[in-house]
């Protein structure tokens, strides 16, 4: 007996067997021969639609929260590591060994 390769299926694909198993028309095993799907993969993909069903709704809206950027700070960093660098590349040259630039 071989195994059938891995499938990955659509999410379009994903939201039909899902629907039809929420209408409950037909019990899984039905279902899951219909579509060529194990049981137990229809249960997850209706349990997920159950539990994302709310969002569709848009009962809280999740804006995506942006980082607040300091401005000066990260110039400041920038001029730090600006002057290490400058500094450790001098270190490099007084003691005759190639620097780190090319």
């Amino acid at each position: 007996m071989t195994r059938r390769p891995r499938r990955n299926h659509t999410p379009a694909f994903k939201a039909k067997v899902a629907l039809a198993a929420v209408k409950g028309e037909k019990t899984l095993a039905e279902l899951a021969q219909q579509y060529d799907v194990h049981p137990n993969q229809i249960t997850t993909w209706k349990a997920q639609l159950l539990d994302g069903a709310a969002g569709v709704f848009g009962s809280e809206k999740a804006e995506p929260t942006t980082p607040v950027v300091d401005v000066k700070t990260l110039h400041a960093k920038i001029g730090e590591l600006t002057l290490a660098n400058d500094f450790l590349e001098g270190a490099l040259g007084k003691a005759g060994l190639p620097s780190a630039r090319r």
